[in-house]
């Protein structure tokens, strides 16, 4: 995810301290539950008309909203804490099947959300209780995984932030969830992929956007500190992100405390990850820093944040680490090696189910496409012993590149045949083109546990498959 620069090592040890204040969230944050309460938040997935593109309303859109959010708005930043249980009874809107999954999460298997694997759909009118207590602190996500293209692509993504009263509190928090859409001249949807493209690297939005807004500008204390929480959740786009007009710290990747605290030169946030930045506003009113996407193409803006009030005059070195998450330690010398091998393939079309489906196969694990959902998909790709160690070996042997994710655990990064890496605890890894890849897995979660690519034309079309652990 992160380009490892010779930059960002010579810096990253120069950045520490601590530092703290005690100032509310900045604007743009919705805090659709603060904290554990004892009755469920209420979730339901409804269909709208929202405006996107800022000419007209765009029929068809997916969105979330709770007792506690407003609607026809994007969907809200849900909040839990660490350690405290946390309950969403969630109300289906729609006119079709769909589930939440909680992406990055660590809870039991039956909370995943997951249809056959490990509930079933939740059909139109219907209910699911999603109850769980969050292991880790950090920026987590939740949407669907029934329909994925269409619901994703329609706008069913939010933002779940797992706070720790041990957290440090800066002078504000901007959350912003980027996402294009399919849109077409008249502000409607047009067809959501295109199979030629599917087969490549993606078929990609016609208007790219933050929090569902194109280009969106949001106020933040002049010489503050600034928490920036960044989720990639479109279907297809990687992210190169830089900023214009301010300086700014790595301080967690994708949930996880980064390994050491880094300056910010350029991030790639691919579909699922999710990056968090402490940046240090201009110190005069109005200055204005951008966020901007650099690549493949022309520069684009992302999102603007404008400098307001006499300058808090803090510094980048006065941020903390965060606190790291308790995660289980890999012993590679008792682990077992687990084959994966990315890859095209032209077998196998996929069958046609109620999650939907794409109607073509054109990629694999370990040479086989995933089916479909259906009852019995297919056999996992390894059974993993309760509390052991495995070394995922995965191997790209495409031109493309894959956003591979796994659902229950998180792996350590432990090698690269193409670029050093840093020894981070994630559960999204962005695949290279001709990359070999370890990861270092604990088995600490019983049950079937999806593992596919995020880019979600490349999941539906075949790159998906799940592991076992008993």
């Amino acid at each position: 995810m992160l380009p490892l620069t010779r930059r960002n090592l010579l810096k990253a040890a120069a950045v520490g301290g601590a530092y703290a204040s005690g100032v509310a969230l900045a604007p743009g944050i919705t805090r659709a539950l603060a904290g554990a309460t004892a009755d469920p938040l209420l979730l339901e997935a409804y269909e709208l008309a929202a405006m996107i593109d800022g000419k007209a309303p765009s029929k068809g859109v997916m969105s979330y909203r709770t007792s506690t959010s407003p609607a026809d708005v994007a969907p809200p930043v849900i909040r839990a804490r660490r350690g405290e249980p946390f309950s969403a009874r969630f109300e289906n809107r729609l006119q079709e099947p769909t589930t939440v999954h909680w992406h990055g999460l660590r809870i039991a298997n039956a909370m995943d959300g997951v249809p056959f694997l490990t509930q079933p759909y939740v059909y139109p009118g219907d209910g699911f209780d999603y109850t769980f207590t969050p292991p880790d602190a950090g920026t987590f996500w939740y949407h669907p995984h029934c329909n994925t293209l269409t619901q994703i692509g329609r706008g069913l993504a939010g933002m779940l932030i797992v706070e720790d009263l041990g957290d440090p509190v800066f002078d504000g928090e901007i959350a912003l969830n980027l996402r294009d859409w399919r849109l077409g001249g008249n502000s409607q949807f047009i067809e959501q992929f295109k199979a030629r493209d599917a087969a490549k690297a993606g078929t990609f939005g016609t208007v790219r956007t933050a929090n569902w807004q194109v280009e969106p500008s949001y106020d933040a204390p002049a010489g503050g500190l600034v928490r920036l929480r960044l989720l990639a959740s479109d279907v297809t786009r990687i992210f190169n992100l830089k900023l214009t007009g301010a300086e700014a710290v790595i301080v967690a990747i994708d949930g996880q405390p980064a390994p050491s605290i880094m300056p910010l030169d350029m991030a790639v946030v691919s579909p699922g990850q999710r990056l968090d930045l402490v940046l240090r506003m201009p110190d005069d009113e109005g200055a204005t820093v951008t966020i901007e996407d650099v690549r493949p193409s022309t520069p684009k803006t992302v999102a603007r944040l404008r400098a307001v009030g006499a300058s808090l005059k803090r510094s980048l070195g006065d941020v903390p680490p965060l606190a790291a998450n308790p995660q289980p330690e890999p012993d590679l010398s008792a682990a077992t090696e687990v084959p994966l091998i990315l890859s095209a393939t032209a077998e196998q079309a996929a069958k046609d189910s109620i999650c939907g489906s794409l109607g073509y196969s054109f990629w694999a694990i370990n040479k086989v496409p995933y089916p479909g959902d259906s009852a019995d998909p297919m056999a996992p790709l390894a059974e993993m012993k309760l509390g052991k160690t495995y070394v995922f070996n995965l191997e790209n042997v495409t031109p493309h590149a894959h956003p591979i994710h796994l659902h229950g655990m998180n792996f350590k990064v432990i090698s690269s045949s193409t670029r050093a890496v840093l020894p981070l605890v994630s559960d999204t890894y962005l695949v290279l083109p001709d990359e070999k890849v370890q990861f270092a897995v604990v088995a600490d979660n019983p049950g079937d546990w999806v593992l596919h690519c995020h880019i979600i034309e490349h999941q539906k079309t075949g790159m998906t498959s799940f592991v076992r652990v008993v």
